[in-house]
């Protein structure tokens, strides 16, 4: 049997140590670890008998990687927020390694502005190198110890040193200079990144409104039960899932659904975690504790979305691999085969050769780290779930949000998914003498017993109307309708098989949707009909969709009549009615083998019915998934109101991802490429190499950050 551990990394901030970390634990057999860098949460599935070995092992592997993390078992809680970022920012530059920094760099500054001897100036140099590098170097040695050798403390120290040893102790002591404070800022970036997302998601309360012995106590959510009452103050986020037992207020659930108007609430209504109560005092019962809370299952899913990585992520981690050696291979033959080429024919000695070379080389060693790619990929796609969660929809992972971007066909459900699944009457089509009202009111007087959907619609059209009458010998026959004694007489009430069991001959109407029959002693006197009626968006939805190039098709088990009338209304492709959940997955497997094979096939469903259909597509969608555990559970993306619509906004902001996430490979690539090939042709310095290092690491994380604060339209 699989356990699980998740263990926070506090500290965590060498994106390519992760991948190390990660790699190291998945080498162990009967261990599945993936580490999501920017939630610096470690999940490990394992199949050891002691679960204290294996976290044991796991925090030696990642001390081997950095000495410095903090490993401690994981609360539900990934982000250590900082009531005072700023403030937290400047205590930490004043570190005693910060402290060692600003020596050295002030050392550096004034042996290069100043004219001094040249002993004073070497001495000052290599002071200053080693008090602004000398971590770099030390983790350089420790690793290579190890036998990790291709990290960025290995790639500068061999750079800066080789600089210092041709003489060039400017440009040396100023790319560790520099290097630090790419870093420093990239460092605060990439938490201010992380502090951001974590707003858009954290939509936890820090306490409870208890409710005492007639008194009020303040206290954690956790402390809570099942069963106990908690008050919610106007202008509160409700911190537990429940049902409200006094008050009625409005609440603000944009956190949870997206939906930015207010939902009204009252008596026996329930209410979930997450939402803010905008007016009224509200006393709740809870329902569930807080871990199984609706606001903790949405951050769980976000926080561990990063778990599923989309392809491209995968590839850049293997890219990452094969990359730093095969720039440090090239510059190593670049150092000593064209020195010795030019050297044989004659072009001059070869030591004047190697320098040159050596420099251009030593340019490679601080362009060659991945580490703009591999922050800056995870960063774009946790920014766009992140940002998914804020309008009301979860994503499941990465790998789904990249599979969102090429999605070919959308195949929906009927009822509860393009329709309300709330039927209204919509004819009364009286027979033999009876009038409309009369029709109406005896349908309702009978159908008030039952519990049908149906059954429910005919009484809600007569609300007042069957006040007083008596029905006697109530008999509810599953599959054909209702048999009763009605003011002495025998009413039947169902579908056209009823009657046709009981040899009543009826009138068929011409027309969609339920037919409910009546007969009053066996003789028909009228039918009335009860149509789903299509929710607001979804012909919007579906039209925008076929613009956007994505074909659509309904599968339902609904009659044909019903079904072919709802998909010409919404201008459905394809729709195939009168289906059982297994004749769905068979349905679409047909449309799954005639799909483009490099393309997406997404399933649109309600809940647990869809379940087999949801798990055979691509990408499968629950609709109106808020509170719903099996919806939750079976789909890939949630959304958590049920607007069709928001299935425009999640593929907008998949492919808004998408493009910040090419963005990054290609300003990374583009950058570090012209760099390399300038210095190669001896056109660059090392400045530029710093600047296509950490500089072009900075501008990635900054520009995944606008996909965090993007505002849809």
């Amino acid at each position: 049997m699989l356990q699980r551990e998740m263990l926070l990394l506090d500290g965590l901030c060498c994106s390519n140590c992760a991948s190390e970390i990660e790699k190291e634990l998945n080498d162990i057999e009967g261990v599945n670890a993936t580490l999501n860098f920017m939630t610096k949460v470690l999940t490990i599935e394992h199949n050891k008998s002691d679960n204290s070995d294996i976290i044991k092992l796991a925090e030696e592997i990642i001390h081997n990687h950095e000495p410095g993390v903090k490993v401690s078992r994981w609360q539900g809680e990934a982000y250590q927020k900082k009531k005072n970022v700023k403030s937290t920012e400047i205590k930490e530059f004043f570190e005693p390694k910060k402290i060692m920094f600003l020596i050295g760099a002030v050392i550096y500054i004034i042996a290069a502005s100043l004219t001094l001897p040249e002993p004073v100036e070497t001495v000052m140099y290599f002071a200053g190198y080693l008090l602004l590098g000398g971590e770099v170097l030390f983790s350089a040695v420790k690793n290579i110890l190890k036998g990790q050798v291709f990290d960025e403390n290995f790639l500068m120290s061999i750079a800066t040193i080789g600089a210092m040893a041709i003489g060039e102790y400017t440009e040396g002591v100023a790319v560790m200079l520099f290097y630090q404070v790419g870093e420093f800022f990239q460092e605060i970036s990439l938490e201010r990144s992380r502090r951001s997302i974590s707003d858009l998601v954290d939509i936890r309360p820090d306490y409870a409104n208890l409710v005492t012995n007639n008194d009020i106590k303040r206290v954690s959510p956790d402390e809570v039960q099942v069963g106990d009452i908690i008050v919610i103050k106007p202008g509160e986020r409700v911190p537990l899932d429940g049902i409200i037992v006094e008050g009625s207020s409005s609440l603000d659930m944009s956190s949870l659904t997206g939906e930015p108007v207010p939902k009204s609430v009252h008596e026996k209504n329930e209410v979930y975690s997450g939402s803010v109560n905008m007016e009224g005092l509200l006393k709740i019962k809870v329902t569930k504790p807080v871990h199984e809370s609706t606001a903790a299952k949405i951050l769980d899913l976000v926080q561990n979305s990063a778990t599923k990585k989309a392809p491209i992520e995968k590839f850049i981690t293997r890219f990452a691999k094969w990359y730093t050696p095969a720039v440090v291979i090239a510059a190593a033959c670049m150092a000593f085969i064209p020195p010795l080429f030019l050297f044989a024919a004659g072009q001059g000695s070869f030591g004047a050769l190697f320098s040159g070379w050596f420099y251009r080389a030593l340019i490679f060693l601080v362009i060659s780290c991945p580490c703009a790619l591999v922050i800056s990929i995870p960063l774009g796609f946790f920014g766009g779930i992140g940002l998914a969660s804020k309008n009301g929809i979860l994503v499941k992972g990465g790998n789904y949000l990249e599979a969102l971007t090429s999605v070919e066909t959308i195949v929906f459900d009927k009822t509860g998914t393009l329709t309300k699944g709330e039927f209204k009457v919509t004819e009364i089509l009286p027979f033999n003498g009876v009038n409309k009202d009369e029709l109406l009111i005896m349908a309702s007087a009978v159908e008030k017993y039952s519990n049908h959907p149906i059954a429910r619609a005919i009484v809600s059209a007569c609300p007042d109307g069957n006040e007083g009458i008596t029905v006697e010998e109530h008999k509810e026959i599953p599959g054909f309708g209702i048999v009763a004694k009605y003011n002495g007489q025998e009413i039947m009430i169902g579908n056209r098989y009823l009657m046709e069991k009981e040899q009543i001959q009826v009138i068929i109407p011409e027309t969609t949707g339920s037919v409910v029959y009546i007969s009053i002693d066996r003789k028909f006197i009228g039918s009335i009909i009860v149509s789903d009626i299509e929710k607001p968006d979804s012909a919007e939805t579906v039209g925008r969709l076929k613009k956007k190039g994505i074909k659509t098709a309904m599968l339902t088990g609904d009659l044909k009549s019903n079904a072919d009338e709802m998909a010409g209304k919404l201008g459905i492709d394809e729709v195939y009615s009168e289906l059982l959940p297994q004749h769905k997955v068979e349905i679409l497997e047909g449309i799954v083998a005639r799909n483009n094979k490099k393309k997406k096939i997404a399933y649109v469903g309600d809940g647990m019915n869809d379940a087999p259909v949801l798990a055979r597509a691509d990408i499968g969608i629950a609709m109106g998934g808020l509170g719903t555990d099996a919806a939750i559970e079976a789909a890939d993306i949630v959304i958590m109101n049920d607007e069709p619509g928001k299935l425009l906004t999640a593929i907008k902001i998949a492919r808004e991802t998408r493009k910040i996430v090419y963005q990054n490979i290609f300003i990374a690539f583009s950058v570090k490429l012209f760099v390399l090939v300038l210095g190669a042709g001896g056109l660059a310095t090392m400045w530029e190499a710093v600047f296509a290092d950490v500089g072009v690491a900075l501008i990635a994380v900054l520009n995944a950050m606008r996909l965090i604060n993007k505002r849809l339209d």
